[in-house]
């Protein structure tokens, strides 16, 4: 809404100054008419002295006015007095108000600062924007795998991806390294110990890889494909931190690559892909049901998978899942994922097999979160 400022307003008591003038009375005539010391009047006709509950009372039964009127010119007096002198509140709320500020600070993607033009300033090259009245706005606007627009703490995270994959290099891309990289993740599969090496074969065949953690964990975001120039790149935010969940949205990344869901200048952001809130597969767009069908085929090929549900289910024990995981080259926990994923068995079965991956990942990939935090960008 557009606030209306007060041009200019003048103090009361010019106003008790006409009112003596229209009548001929003097300062002293109105002191005694109102029953104080004549240097009171003249305070308030001076402006030294502002006009009162009491005082407003008096002015208005000496002049045949209403009180109010004169309390008011004291209030319009007072505001306009106050929009003279910049506090710098408008603006900082502004700024506060622009995004996740307090957020961006702590996890130090924007410098604090107590200077309101250093701060504004900071926040407009984080969201690479001219000015606040501006929309932040990603090139051809960001796509969901839900209908909503992303909101703010998904824009903040989208744009910090954004800005973290610039400084990442990596070999040309081509569609024959995009293939020979599947070739490689592929033999990574069986042991946790592996995923260490997934960033570098990334970067060897053409692709920018990197984790950020969720500014909250309300963000509910999986991961995000775009384009860096000539350069494909996956951010994951390791949400869940197990085995499963990990390769299943690396995977489905690498789909949307496949796929070329993200073409250059556009972004593919996953929300809820695994866990009780994810889609139903039926209730998918074609895009998502695509990378999801890419990213179980490549994790665990769909006619070995359904084989082993006719063969094993409706019982997966430990010692099941563990065969027939060595059998497929892949870790028991993979299995456990696509078993949860389809249906076949509930979230809570079988966590213990859910290894943790966040520290091996990170230990090797560009990581903002968990207390790291990249210099300088």
């Amino acid at each position: 809404m557009t606030q209306r400022k007060i041009a200019e307003a003048f103090p009361p008591g010019e106003f008790i100054q006409e009112e003596l003038d229209a009548r001929g009375w003097s300062q002293i005539e109105l002191a005694e008419i109102i029953g104080c010391h004549p240097t009171v009047v003249n305070a308030w006709v001076r402006g030294k002295r502002a006009i009162t509950a009491q005082t407003a009372k008096q002015l208005g039964d000496a002049f045949g006015m209403s009180a109010h009127w004169w309390i008011n010119q004291q209030t319009y007096y007072d505001l306009w007095k106050e929009e003279e002198v910049d506090t710098g509140i408008a603006r900082r709320a502004k700024v506060y108000g622009y995004g996740p500020i307090k957020d961006l600070m702590k996890r130090q993607w924007v410098e604090h600062s107590e200077s309101i033009d250093v701060l504004e300033s900071r926040i407009m090259d984080f969201y690479c924007v001219p000015n606040l009245e501006e929309k932040p706005q990603l090139p051809h606007a960001a796509r969901k795998n839900t209908p909503d627009e992303p909101n703010v703490l998904q824009l903040a995270w989208l744009f910090r991806a954004r800005r973290l994959a610039k400084c990442l290099t990596a070999n040309p891309f081509t569609e024959q390294s995009f293939e020979e990289a599947l070739l490689s993740l592929k033999v990574l599969k069986a042991n946790t110990e592996d995923t260490r090496l997934i960033p570098k074969v990334l970067a060897q065949f053409g692709i920018k890889f990197l984790i950020i953690e969720q500014l909250s964990s309300g963000a509910g975001i999986d991961g995000v494909t775009f384009w860096d120039q000539d350069w494909p790149v996956i951010a994951l935010s390791l949400r869940y931190d197990r085995i499963d969940s990990f390769w299943f949205t690396l995977a489905h990344e690498l789909g949307h690559i496949k796929n070329r869901d993200a073409q250059k200048g556009s972004m593919v952001l996953d929300i809820d892909l695994v866990g009780e809130k994810a889609q139903r597969f039926e209730e998918k767009s074609d895009t998502e049901k695509r990378a999801d069908l890419f990213s179980s085929e490549f994790l665990v090929p769909e006619a070995k998978l359904e084989s082993f549900i006719s063969r094993k289910g409706p019982l997966f024990s430990k010692i099941k899942i563990n065969d027939f995981a060595r059998v497929q080259a892949v870790h028991p926990g993979i299995v456990v994922g696509q078993l949860q994923h389809r249906g076949c068995i509930h979230w809570r079965n079988h966590r213990p097999m859910l290894e943790k991956v966040r520290t091996i990942v990170t230990a090797s990939a560009l990581t903002d979160g968990w207390g790291q935090a990249p210099v300088g960008v």
